[in-house]
């Protein structure tokens, strides 16, 4: 979709295409408050703008809006509507070994238990076994440090959607 046809949404259609890219529904309201906007470079300036000035509570509220790393069947099932831009970006695990995508699952769930969300990774690019270790390097991290970590990593992942929804 073009910059001017984003900008011609109605405001429902508008959040919808928002949510595709960021399940956090104060960042969605905030963002669609700016409409409409001049260029792509003042929405990915405001896209960052208002990500940083969101709460933890948000930024907890987008991560639930993404699959575990490796899981492509939940994927599938629970995420219909944007699976597609996931499943792509998690493509680094269609091909990996059993054992790393195990290690992957059983790691998610160490990472929830500990830190209370899923583990978010801005996973474009990456094979299945560089996720892992991001994962098992990121376990070590305190609480406030990995909560910042995975802020950054959903706004990675934000920024490419809104590329996407631009292409």
């Amino acid at each position: 979709m073009t910059l001017e046809a984003l900008n011609g949404l109605g405001v429902e259609a508008l959040r919808e295409a928002l949510r595709s890219c960021c399940g956090s529904s104060v960042w969605v309201e905030k963002m669609t408050a700016i409409f409409p906007v001049a260029d792509r470079f003042v929405l990915f300036a405001a896209a960052e703008e208002v990500w940083r000035n969101c709460s933890e509570k948000d930024w907890r509220e987008a991560f639930s809006h993404h699959p575990k790393i490796g899981d492509l069947e939940g994927l599938k099932k629970k995420f219909a509507a944007m699976g597609a831009w996931a499943a792509a970006e998690q493509s680094g695990t269609s091909g990996a070994a059993t054992a790393v995508l195990e290690a992957l699952q059983e790691g998610n769930r160490v990472y929830e238990e500990k830190f209370g969300y899923i583990f978010i990774v801005c996973a474009t690019g990456k094979p299945a076994a560089e996720m892992l270790g991001s994962l098992r390097e990121r376990l070590g991290n305190d609480a406030q440090t990995e909560i910042l970590i995975a802020m950054g990593e959903q706004e990675k992942i934000t920024y490419l959607r809104l590329q996407k929804l631009l292409s």
